[in-house]
């Protein structure tokens, strides 16, 4: 028995692309003879069988929305999973939620099951571990086959789908400026590492900040944070990382964190060592989460929207289910960029 093959596979043996493998097993007018005939031959000698998903959606319409999400105990996304369902709702959709725990094989095993007659699109914010490995074929596989995917948070450049995201390079440089403005002359940076596109353009807007205020950055005020682990079950373990970088750089003032967690774990550090917030050192984070505003003193924040995130990435996907699509021109992409604000509260002057 030929174990099953994947698109990916047939292109990458016949040294074509996805797309061309899909169009050519669609007869498509725009594959040359030659070309048809080949990926045809070969994906029968390898018994391939499309997914139901091109049949899910020709055939018939589920009226559901499949949400793929990381994690499920973080603000951000379920304010994303309300703004989704709101008008998913109101345009007469069902919404399945599906979460992928930062897993690679979770996140393709959830696409796979929902995929497979239960919804019409996906809107999904990417896991870790897929950016880490850099495996998208999941991705191009399911959108080659006729289902739409809207990306937003994570991100990948590359793949063709619409996308919303927030100006996390913009919302990152004020928030740095805003400490500046405040008299900060050492600003530390908390971040995570830079296969997360999020934490690296997070870090870009903090060293352009730095920069246009003719401040050096310094190496030993950031802190990439290995965020393979849990921290939220191992707390000390954050709480210890952050405590050797305060101890070693005596003189740091300001801290900008990545997330909440990282700027809360920030706040809770400095006050075991005795540091008066914000008069001694201000601290702002990112993601406006019900933490910031209940925490002690209250966090100064970049909100993100995740709530208008979500009603867009919804109104995205349901425009896309409803317009009919012309196979004689190009599908056209958008990505949306919602600004961000920064809420300020008692961590800063």
């Amino acid at each position: 028995m030929k174990r099953k093959i994947t698109l990916k596979q047939i292109a990458k043996e016949l040294d074509v692309s996805i797309s061309t493998v899909s169009k050519a097993l669609r007869n498509s007018v725009e594959i040359s003879e030659d070309t048809k005939q080949k990926v045809q031959a070969f994906a029968k000698l390898y018994n391939y069988r499309p997914n139901n998903i091109a049949l899910s959606l020709k055939n018939r319409k589920t009226n559901t929305i499949g949400i793929i999400i990381p994690e499920i105990v973080h603000h951000f996304f379920s304010k994303v999973i309300s703004g989704v369902e709101t008008v998913a709702n109101n345009r007469g959709y069902n919404v399945i939620v599906g979460l992928s725990n930062e897993s690679f094989s979770k996140e393709v095993i959830n696409m796979e099951m929902l995929a497979n007659g239960s919804i019409d699109g996906f809107i999904l914010s990417i896991s870790k571990e897929t950016l880490q490995q850099q495996d998208y074929h999941h991705f191009n596989e399911t959108m080659s086959q006729g289902m739409p995917i809207v990306m937003f948070d994570r991100v990948i450049a590359d793949i063709k789908c619409d996308k919303v995201i927030v100006d996390d390079y913009k919302g990152s440089k004020n928030a740095v400026e805003k400490l500046i403005t405040n008299g900060c002359k050492s600003i530390a940076l908390i971040t995570t590492k830079d296969y997360v596109s999020v934490g690296k353009l997070r870090t870009q807007g903090y060293l352009e900040a730095l920069h246009e205020h003719k401040m050096t950055p310094k190496a030993e005020l950031i802190l990439k944070i290995d965020d393979t682990l849990d921290y939220e079950v191992h707390l000390d373990a954050l709480e210890l990382e952050i405590e050797q970088l305060f101890k070693s750089n005596k003189k740091i003032d300001g801290v900008f964190a990545v997330n909440e967690l990282y700027a809360l774990s920030a706040m809770k550090v400095a006050r075991k060592l005795g540091l008066d917030i914000p008069n001694d050192i201000q601290v702002i984070g990112f993601t406006d989460g019900v933490l910031s505003k209940h925490a002690t003193p209250s966090l100064t924040t970049v909100s993100q929207h995740a709530q208008q995130m979500g009603e867009t990435a919804a109104n995205l996907l349901i425009d896309k289910l409803e317009n009919e699509f012309d196979d004689e021109k190009e599908e056209e992409f958008q990505t949306v960029v919602i600004a961000t604000e920064l809420i300020e509260r008692e961590s800063t002057k």
